[in-house]
C-alpha cells in the first residue's frame, strides 16, 4: 500500500490509446513521482464501464495534474488518476543502509 508523500517509480506506462485523449499527462516508466492522494478506483475511464475492476486503488501524483474525471456524475469533482499497480515504492540507499546496519549489529542466534 502507498501513503501520501511517498516516492514511487512508474513500472508500467503501457496505456491504451484513449488515455492520451483523456489525460493531460501520463506517467513515464522509470520516472519517480510523489503520491499526492489515493482513492478507490472504478476500473475504467468511462462511466458506462464503471465497476469492471472494483477495489482498484488509484493514485494522484504531485508531479502530474490531470483534468476532471469525465466518468463522474454531474456535480461531482474528481481528478483522473492512475492505477496503483503501475507503480512500485522507490527503494532508497537509506532503506538499504538501515537493513544492512540491522544485520551487522544483530545478536547472534544460538544453535540448538
Amino acid at each position: 500500500m502507498f501513503s501520501k508523500g511517498q516516492k514511487v517509480v512508474c513500472i508500467n506506462d503501457d496505456f491504451p490509446p484513449e488515455a492520451a485523449a483523456l489525460f493531460a499527462e501520463l506517467p513515464k516508466k522509470d520516472q519517480v513521482y510523489t503520491v499526492r492522494g489515493m482513492y478507490i478506483g472504478r476500473g475504467s475511464y468511462y462511466r458506462h464501464e464503471s465497476g469492471k475492476k472494483d477495489g482498484e486503488i488509484g493514485l494522484l501524483l504531485e508531479e502530474i495534474l490531470n483534468p476532471r474525471d469525465p466518468g463522474l456524475k454531474t456535480g461531482l469533482n474528481g481528478e483522473l488518476g492512475f492505477n496503483s499497480e503501475r507503480f512500485a515504492p522507490l527503494e532508497t540507499n537509506e532503506e538499504t543502509a538501515t537493513a544492512e546496519e540491522e544485520e551487522e549489529f544483530a545478536l547472534p542466534t544460538s544453535a540448538a
